[in-house]
């Protein structure tokens, strides 16, 4: 191969690599700074109501986790869905169970990397309903849906 061959298949390579994902991963920016400002307010909302904080967006192999968060000794793995109005749905909706599927996932994925088998976990979901420039309503979902991992201790 000649050294003008070798420069171009490594250009081409590295517009490859360096080419933008699939439509389906890229999020418009507006997207994402709405999906952080519904985080925001989500870990706001949460922590007025006595949740302590772990991580927020871990992102692994398996999927994202949106918000990581204690309440009491549970472990919270905790779900962010934000609506602008009625016409979509109500944002708890969109948490399908092929969503729950990841979640969990990203969850076992989680709890290994941090060694925290055994555990004691929950799936919450925050759903935050009303338009950026009003002040949105948030629901906590607590125990919306169930993963593999040890139940829940009872209160």
């Amino acid at each position: 191969m000649t050294l003008r061959g070798t420069w171009a298949s490594l250009a081409a390579r590295l517009r490859r690599a360096l080419a933008p994902g699939p439509a389906a991963e890229r999020k418009p920016v507006a997207t994402r700074a709405s999906g952080e400002r519904g985080e925001s307010l989500a870990v706001s909302f949460l922590r007025r109501n006595g949740f302590r904080i772990r991580e927020r967006n871990f992102r692994t192999p398996a999927g994202e986790l949106d918000v990581i968060a204690e309440e009491a000794d549970l472990l919270c793995f905790v779900e962010v869905k934000w609506r602008r109005g009625p016409v979509a749905g109500h944002p708890a909706a969109a948490v399908t169970p092929e969503k729950q599927r990841r979640i969990a996932r990203a969850a076992e994925w989680y709890l290994a990397r941090r060694r925290l088998h055994g555990r004691a976990c929950r799936f919450d979901v925050v759903a935050i309903v009303g338009n950026e420039d009003d002040v949105p309503s948030a629901t906590l979902y607590r125990d919306a849906f169930r993963g593999p991992f040890p139940p829940r201790r009872p209160s």
